[in-house]
């Protein structure tokens, strides 16, 4: 169903649902789908990717998240969904799976399975287990350093992999990765001593060069500059425009950092590769016998290699040969000299390769991380692509073999796959012809007839065995094969040399072999000597490269496998292993030959395309029905486009997929297997998804009616919770805050304080203000309890003394709160003995001015502008203040002051009685309070004042309480001071300079 998910512009995403099924409509839809940005397209589970030779943002976790435990036909295709069914195949059925990645170099595979193991990474260890993390980890860095030590630049890719991988990745009963192996095949070493133009030998050289510190390059006697080196410049230009050596190198040392390598074992896989390069700068000398023209440089290989360089230089100039129990040396000419050189040169770094695989594969062997249980595994196979070069020799005979039966085994599984599913459904098979390359495979490998017997035979054979006479015995044993021809059986093809060319026709297309080189690659000839030198070398790591160096020069050995034998062997493992296990595929596509992201080059491209044998894949897909699916999603798909089955069918899941096949009027265009229904034309399939779209509005409105009127409910109701919840929730913290509130109050009225002490409890937000009236209420009570012990004719005098409390306490010594304020004292006799002409004046006041009553009176001793003193009386009433004359019969002197014009009063913090009654106009009255009985009378004077006044302007009058006080006398401002004296007399006013000072006696 993916070939649905996108919109008509951009082609069908399933090649198997074209409603012509032919080459060009096949070649149409897939660049249609490239010029769109689409590479991925699926044929039925096989996904088809096309490179797109530029970075695309498809890979991101989101992306992830879309295709996680998804079937494969629910989102556009991806390679993720491939990953995906691969893993979940393997965790719900506990089966083994492989991922085979097939292609030409450059088509893109070694990116698609990084890719795929990023996915699997991805989607795995949701427990957060450290151990699988570090699995992960070293599975997905170790691709950089195989891809180091393993890839080239060649022309037709810039990180060609040079070598075939084939990765176990093995998982727990909860589908998390715990280990892995890899297997590799055939290293190209031949790269390592010669490259064609325009390639590179393997990145691993470059990166060292690049990347490396000086101290670490002044070691190995090694510079910067690969043109120095024969064995690193013979492709010419060293850059690479999509790779950076310099970062790589720094990338590598990480991930063998962390893959597991010691310092010491990372050192010497360098010093290894610093020696191959010295290697290729090996010059000899002499004519019957060989000598190295440069000790200086042989002895720098032999410190790299932690061999004399005695023993190199004899290991490269000659041969030891045990003979008849005689052990001899045999000289070595030049020539035979640089061909040893040579051999050496590939061997070491071959050994190298494996042993960085081997010390990989001890990082991630599941046992050495200590799991033990049965598991499961997912294979991925990324493996060279089809070659054919200008010059084709040994090695890409065996890369092209190697793709000749990895398609065999596609074709294979896949007929299979099809006709178990056919067989199981019970829907009768529709052959299929497809051309099977067994015949290919048949060729090259059968016993004493196939092209490696053959070479085998050549090789064992005694005497000077040369390439020409492998080609001859090839001419005339293969001579009836219509797959095989060479010069001497076609001598009218020009386009063969004698005696160097055979040509072998590949399912992928006519390839031209050069037989030359091919007896000595066979052989893989290395001398013993090169054998036992390293393995006597001081350093460890590579005495453990070369264990078959420990055997002596007389004993005697099995003639060794030869190459070709050996990859033969290899390959036919490795397909036993991948029929063995559930296959998914991916085919890569390469679009060009200029790597451009825009250009698709149609004849490059459809070559592809019949060799990858895509066309037959689709016809043996369809077998006559273009599309299949299980009958339970068939029906959820599609029972809305019917109104017996919409929304729910009641019924047998067939009977309602009949149903709506019935319906639509497609019964005579499909077949109904046991599970599934196969439908046989990509017409019906499109009508049923037209009809299912053009319902889809309807449907969506319906849902989205239902849906938000249930959501609408759904927050109505949480809404009602909410409210509810809220109240007994503010009922419960309001019972619980008065219950604090009574444990705390309950017993106030017994407390000294009334409650005054008590802390209040903290009162959750709503009732904050109501707390507030609580507090006030509790005051007021608390006042009216303190009141009632009070008598009624006293409470005047206590509102008196609380209004001057709160003025003079903490900040007056003594302001008479202990004793009784009677306020007109001059009309007492205890102050005044004239009371009878003080009562009389007050009445005529009374009478005159219309105040109520007086406030308080009292003898004083006044000052004026003039700093003269004189005694006199104060009367303060309701409206007005008066001063009188005692000798005068308490004489009002002058008209009385209003009350309203007092703008507030200042007293000292002594207990002097300076008194000091601030007025509008500029002229203040300062005074003295005195009294026979030297009681504190200025504290009742506040009181009154400050009382009165309140009730009158209903504020608080302000009142200074300061040692220096200032004042108007006269509409100029003075300053009054207090000073203790021996004075006699009683207190007086007395002018010091500008100050005015009460001179107050000593107590």
């Amino acid at each position: 169903m993916a070939a649905i998910h996108e919109r008509a512009e951009y082609g069908i995403g399933d090649f198997v649902l074209l409603q012509e099924l032919s080459l060009s409509a096949f070649m149409d839809n897939l660049k249609l789908r490239f010029e769109k940005g689409r590479i991925y397209t699926y044929i039925g589970e096989v996904v088809v990717s096309v490179n797109p030779y530029r970075p695309m943002d498809i890979y991101s976790p989101s992306y992830v998240q879309d295709y996680k435990d998804r079937e494969i036909f629910e989102r556009p295709p991806h390679i993720f969904a491939l990953a995906d069914n691969a893993h979940k195949t393997m965790k719900r059925q506990a089966r083994d799976t492989c991922i085979v990645i097939s292609g030409e170099s450059g088509s893109g595979k070694t990116e698609a399975s990084k890719i795929i193991m990023r996915y699997i990474a991805a989607v795995t260890n949701v427990g957060g287990q450290r151990e699988v993390e570090r699995v992960k980890d070293v599975l997905i860095k170790s691709n950089n350093i195989l891809e180091a030590f393993g890839n080239a630049k060649t022309n037709r890719n810039d990180n060609s992999s040079r070598f075939g991988k084939y990765m176990d990745i093995n998982f727990d009963f909860k589908g998390d990765p715990v280990g892995g192996h890899i297997n590799n095949y055939l290293l190209e070493k031949s790269r390592v001593v010669h490259q064609q133009e325009g390639e590179r030998n393997f990145h691993s050289f470059y990166q060292l060069l690049s990347g490396a510190p000086e101290n670490m390059l002044n070691d190995m006697n090694l510079s910067r500059d690969p043109k120095l080196y024969k064995f690193i410049n013979q492709g010419g230009d060293h850059k690479v425009a999509s790779l950076n050596d310099k970062q790589d190198f720094r990338g590598v040392m990480d991930a063998m950092k962390a893959t597991g390598f010691s310092l010491d074992e990372i050192s010497t896989a360098w010093q290894v590769v610093a020696a191959v390069i010295h290697l290729g700068n090996i010059e000899f000398v002499g004519e019957d016998q060989a000598a190295v023209s440069d000790q200086g440089l042989s002895a720098v290989i032999g410190k790299m290699l932690q061999v004399s360089r005695e023993d190199l230089e004899k290991s490269l100039c000659s041969r030891v040969i045990a003979a008849g129990g005689n052990v001899v040396d045999k000289h070595l000419n030049v020539p035979e000299s640089i061909y040893a050189a040579q051999a050496f040169a590939k061997a070491m770094y071959e050994r190298l390769f494996s042993w960085v695989v081997g010390k990989i594969n001890d990082a991630i062997d599941p046992k050495h991380a200590g799991y033990v249980g049965k598991n499961t595994v997912i294979g991925v196979l990324d493996i060279y692509g089809f070659e054919i070069f200008d010059n084709n020799s040994f090695e890409q005979f065996c890369i092209n073999y190697c793709n000749e039966k990895l398609q065999q085994l596609f074709i294979e599984l896949v007929l299979k796959q099809e006709q178990e599913e056919y067989m199981k459904e019970g829907i009768e098979w529709q052959h299929i012809d497809y051309f099977n390359n067994k015949i290919i495979c048949d060729l090259v490998e059968l016993p004493h007839k196939g092209v490696f017997a053959i070479l085998d035979e050549a090789c064992l054979n005694v005497g000077k065995v040369t390439d020409e006479v492998f080609l001859d015995a090839m001419s005339q044993k293969l001579n009836k094969h219509d797959r095989f021809t060479s010069r001497t059986n076609n001598p009218a093809d020009k386009t063969l040399e004698h005696h160097r060319d055979f040509r072998i026709k590949h399912y992928a297309g006519d390839v031209t072999y050069s037989a030359i080189g091919f007896i000595d690659k066979n052989k893989d000839t290395l001398f013993m000597d090169f054998k036992r030198l390293l393995f006597n070398s001081a350093n460890p790591v590579i005495r453990s490269m070369w264990p078959d160096g420990a055997k002596s020069v007389t004993e005697t050995t099995k003639r060794p496998v030869t190459a070709g034998t050996a990859f033969k062997i290899s390959m036919i493992a490795l397909v036993e292993n991948l029929a063995s296990k559930t296959p998914f595929y991916v085919r890569c596509i390469k679009p060009n030959e200029v790597k451009s992201p825009v250009l698709f080059d149609d004849t490059r491209v459809q070559h592809q395309v019949m060799y990858l044998g895509l066309l037959e894949n689709v016809r043996v897909r369809r077998a006559g029905f273009a599309f299949r699916m299980p009958y339970d999603r068939f029906l959820k798909r599609y029972k809305l486009i019917c109104n017996e089955t919409w929304p729910n069918y009641r019924g047998q899941v067939i009977d309602g997929v009949k149903v709506i096949i019935n319906k639509q009027g497609f019964s005579s265009d499909v077949k109904y297997g046991k599970s599934k229904i196969f439908i046989r034309s990509p017409q019906t399939l499109f009508s049923l998804e037209q009809a299912r779209e053009e319902k889809m509005p309807s449907i969506v409105l319906f849902l989205q009616r239902l849906s938000r009127g249930a959501l609408a409910r759904k927050r109505a109701r949480g809404m009602r919770a909410v409210y509810l919840i809220m109240r007994r929730y503010k009922k419960y913290k309001l019972r619980c805050y008065a219950l604090a509130c009574l444990s705390r109050f309950g017993n106030a009225r017994s407390m000294k304080d009334f409650g005054k002490g008590v802390q209040w409890p903290k009162p959750p937000h709503s009732m904050r203000p109501t707390v507030e009236l609580l507090k006030r209420a509790h005051l007021r009570w608390r006042a009216f309890m303190i009141l009632s012990k009070i008598r009624e004719n006293e409470r005047p005098m206590v509102r008196l003394k609380v209004m001057a409390g709160d003025v003079l306490v903490g900040k007056r010594a003594d302001w008479g709160v202990k004793r009784n304020w009677e306020g007109n004292y001059l009309a007492t006799t205890k102050d005044n003995s004239t009371t009878s002409d003080f009562v009389s004046q007050v009445n005529g006041l009374k009478n005159k001015d219309g105040f109520s009553k007086v406030l308080f009176s009292s003898f004083v001793k006044k000052t004026n502008k003039f700093n003269k003193s004189a005694d006199r009386g104060i009367v303060i009433t309701d409206k007005f203040i008066y001063k009188v004359d005692p000798k005068k019969k308490f004489k009002s002197m002058g008209k009385g002051t209003p009350m309203t014009e007092i703008t507030g009063m200042s007293v000292s913090p002594s207990k002097d009685q300076l008194a000091i009654i601030h007025l509008n106009g500029g002229n203040d009255l300062v005074l003295c309070l005195e009294n026979p009985a030297q009681e504190e009378r200025v504290g009742e004077l506040v009181g009154v004042v400050t009382s009165h006044m309140h009730k009158i302007l209903k504020r608080d009058l302000k009142v200074n309480i300061t040692k220096t006080a200032s004042c108007m006398l006269g509409g100029k401002q003075r300053t009054v001071t207090v000073k203790e004296a021996a004075v006699n007399g009683g207190p007086a006013f007395k002018k010091e300079g500008e100050t005015l000072v009460l001179m107050w006696p000593n107590s």
